[in-house]
């Protein structure tokens, strides 16, 4: 499966799965049907309420339209981080190659460039682009600097915990319900990376920001590793007793 490396907001760069061909047409099919739908809903309503016969009303109801249709990803993807109505349906969205998110340069870059991969090349260029491209990149993506990557988390906040707490524990770390579900879910996350990859950077890493984020020291004895398994334990457990 082809990944994309993002910074979080820890500042840890995890392996995100990059959003496949499939799900890119997906996405475009369903904004395209929407529109499809919309259009054919007014030219039946503009049938019946006779606006048909006023020129300057149909003139406008269909510049309206296109003008929709022409910004609509555009508006979007400003408005919405980076997703249309079909990307949210599919679970994509557009991020930065550095993993922030995209400014509004680069969002208007992959709108106007969508000339060259859509209108201009007869919807195949950008299909071309996207299947021999390493990071699954549109000509818009490459020059904007972006990509599409999956939105599915991969670490739920079931799943932080390695084995059940056991009910007399004593947590080891008294300040660990300062941590968000999410930053509990994204160390979760990391050591499941290390395991899968051996990179123990991203340990060390996370240790040493969650370490300074609770002002906790690592004890003396203890791995960065165990630091973290103990982390996570004690935040499930805190919490548990909390609900």
């Amino acid at each position: 499966m082809e990944t994309v490396q993002v910074n979080t907001s820890q500042h840890i760069a995890i392996d995100y799965p990059v959003a496949g061909l499939g799900e890119r047409v997906a996405a475009r099919l369903i904004d395209l049907g929407a529109f499809i739908i919309v259009g054919i809903l007014l030219m039946i309503l503009t049938m019946l309420t006779g606006a048909i016969q006023s020129g300057i009303l149909i003139a406008s109801i269909w510049s309206v339209f296109a003008a929709c249709f022409v910004f609509y990803d555009l508006i979007c993807e400003i408005f919405m981080n980076g997703q249309s109505v079909g990307k949210k349906l599919l679970k994509i969205k557009v991020i930065s190659l550095n993993g922030a998110q995209p400014s509004l340069g680069q969002y208007f870059i992959r709108w106007l460039f969508r000339l060259v991969d859509f209108a201009l090349t007869a919807q195949v260029g950008g299909l071309i682009s996207v299947a021999v491209t390493e990071n699954k990149q549109r000509v818009g993506d490459i020059v904007a600097g972006t990509t599409l990557i999956k939105t599915v988390a991969r670490t739920g906040f079931d799943h932080i915990a390695f084995h059940p707490v056991e009910e007399e524990y004593i947590p080891v770390f008294a300040h660990v319900d300062q941590l968000t579900d999410r930053e509990a879910e994204l160390i979760h996350e990391v050591i499941s990376t290390f395991y899968k990859t051996n990179n123990a950077d991203l340990i060390y890493t996370m240790s040493e920001r969650i370490s300074a984020h609770l002002t906790i020291p690592i004890p003396t004895g203890m791995n960065e590793l165990d630091f973290l398994k103990t982390v996570i334990k004690d935040y499930r457990h805190i919490t548990s007793r909390a609900d």
